[in-house]
């Protein structure tokens, strides 16, 4: 069996708790994260043959963390050991990477100085079936975006599948070019595209009808998300599938759903509505791996989308960046849930 090769940064997240309890304590919580590598976690635990595609400074920190991908069943031959340091962010816990609180320190890192031309892309990925990256890496800066490009071509090249988080954070994205001058052309050839109408705006130019959604109701939102799902579309003519999710904050907790668009038209999953979080962080990562998860496995869109949404529910109540639960854990939870 072929493998699933995930590129992106790995990070460290500090997680302190505040006010000021971590300096009091002398304490704050490390998990192992990055989006890619979130997602690689996920796939790896759910039985899917996953190479991680990062870089790691020759260190005996980065050496446990290797030791511990390792042992996590990742396929760690392809981590480029280069540079000076692991890029490291922090978060509040309880609080969301959008939130206003995560302070990134990355700047430097192995992943962000790898540059074009010294990774040999044919025979990294050559027994890889499926290539993931997210809007992340190119948002780093140049020379990252390069990278990505470089590993999409090849891919291409070598017929993988290939698949996309259009995760944004607009606290990078600060090198001189917009994300609309770079993620068009690195998702070209995506086949599963997965995201929200709000990022999808802001990486690609997906149009947003303000008037519709400023109703701010369910129908307006499923409406946007089709046109969001034709445009990207057009983008990547070889697209099959368009998912966009949808999670609200509520005074009594998260209402959670999410679309899956193909040419069949669209299907919308069952709506979730949650009080007790525990840690916000990894919820569209898992979301992922299962759309991964269930294309690899051939699922129609109807179980994928809804898979996708009580994984990404699930995580919601783990701590840590990645997932732990199991695949009989999460039809389980969408049993239950009715």
């Amino acid at each position: 069996m072929k493998k699933i090769a995930c590129l992106g940064e790995f990070l460290l997240r500090m997680s302190p708790e505040l006010p000021a309890v971590w300096m009091q304590q002398a304490s704050m919580p490390v998990y192992l994260g990055g989006a890619e590598f979130n997602v690689a976690a996920a796939l790896s635990h759910w039985q899917h043959p996953v190479k991680y595609i990062s870089a790691l400074p020759e260190n005996s920190m980065a050496d446990d963390v290797l030791r511990e991908m390792q042992r996590m069943g990742i396929d760690t031959s392809a981590m480029q050991r280069t540079g000076n340091r692991i890029g490291i962010y922090f978060l509040p816990q309880g609080a969301d990477l959008k939130n206003a609180g995560v302070i990134y320190d990355r700047a430097g890192s192995s992943f962000a100085t790898l540059e074009p031309g010294r990774m040999d892309w044919e025979n990294l990925l050559a027994d890889c079936d499926l290539f993931h990256f997210s809007a992340i890496s190119p948002a780093l800066n140049a020379t990252a975006a390069a990278v990505c490009k470089e590993a999409v071509e090849a891919a291409v090249s070598l017929g993988l599948t290939i698949s996309v988080d259009l995760n944004y954070r607009n606290k990078l994205w600060k090198y001189g070019s917009a994300p609309k001058e770079v993620m068009p052309e690195l998702i070209q050839h995506c086949s599963i595209v997965m995201g929200n109408i709000w990022s999808a705006a802001e990486l690609l130019g997906a149009p947003l009808d303000n008037s519709l959604i400023a109703s701010k109701t369910k129908a307006a939102y499923l409406q946007q998300a089709t046109t969001t799902a034709a445009y990207i579309r057009e983008l990547a003519p070889s697209c099959s599938w368009v998912a966009n999710t949808f999670r609200f904050d509520q005074q009594e907790g998260i209402c959670y759903y999410a679309t899956l668009d193909s040419t069949d038209g669209q299907v919308v999953s069952s709506e979730w509505k949650i009080q007790n979080i525990i840690d916000r962080v990894g919820s569209g990562d898992c979301f992922m791996a299962a759309l991964i998860h269930s294309f690899l496995q051939k699922k129609d869109a109807a179980d994928t989308v809804n898979l996708a949404s009580a994984a990404a529910v699930g995580k919601l109540q783990e701590k840590g960046d990645f997932t732990r639960q199991t695949l009989a854990s999460i039809c389980k939870k969408i049993a239950n849930h009715g």
